[in-house]
């Protein structure tokens, strides 16, 4: 993972590019999300959120002609809803590779088990899990991370038991376990950069603890400040 530094076209901040998202260019000039950065040519970074690049229709083209270095582009009018689904796919299909590298598990008894065993890194609840499982499990995890009292409830994510358990290839999941640490902090950060996006309106709650709130090994970052991919 690159630890390259970039600018927010719009709010004109630097943040290292995992956080960010970037916009590309298609060959007819409409400008696309790009969120796994593999697009090639120039690229444009945004680092507002859902509401806040709404709020900057008419500064975005001019920030995007610069970016691209080209007039002749095309904003579509729903490129919100297509980057805020770009970031849910990327956060779905990394929770799917991390259950075929075997890194997460499922279901209450197994989660539970390993929650008190203080083998839990990360836990996950369906947005329409029930809130009884839900507490059950979170208690589980504060007790086995010897952080009774701190009220950590685990992740409600944005999206119900059928959209996760196809995103797993499983039936009826409603909660999931990260059991390794590194697989939950790649987790945790596409979840980061789709929540953020979306905005406080998302019916997701997370819960930031030590090991939940990982983001990799931290180090020197090689400052770059155009908003071109390295």
């Amino acid at each position: 993972m690159s630890d390259a530094i970039r600018t927010c076209i719009l709010s004109r901040e630097e943040a290292p590019r995992e956080g960010l998202i970037r916009l590309a260019l298609s060959p007819d000039g409409e400008v696309l999300p790009d969120v796994r950065a593999k697009a090639p040519g120039r690229g444009a970074w945004i680092g507002v959120d859902r509401a806040e690049l709404d709020a900057s229709a008419k500064k975005l083209r001019g920030a995007l002609a610069r970016a691209f270095k080209t007039q002749d582009l095309r904003i579509p009018d729903d490129l919100g809803d297509r980057i805020a689904e770009h970031l849910r796919r990327a956060a779905l299909d990394r929770l799917g590779l991390e259950a075929k590298a075997g890194h997460l598990i499922v279901g209450g008894e197994r989660i539970e088990t390993a929650a008190r065993a203080g083998k839990l890194h990360l836990l996950l609840h369906a947005a329409d899990a029930g809130a009884d499982g839900s507490r059950k499990l979170a208690q589980a995890m504060r007790v086995g991370a010897d952080r009774e009292g701190s009220g950590e409830t685990g992740f409600t994510l944005p999206v119900d038991r059928t959209i996760l358990s196809l995103a797993l290839g499983r039936e009826n999941v409603v909660h999931v376990g990260l059991t390794d640490a590194r697989a939950a902090a790649r987790v945790r950060d596409a979840l980061d950069r789709w929540l953020r996006f979306i905005g406080p309106d998302s019916p997701s709650k997370p819960c930031a603890t030590g090991s939940q709130g990982a983001s990799g090994a931290s180090g020197g970052t090689r400052h770059e400040n155009d908003e071109r991919t390295g």
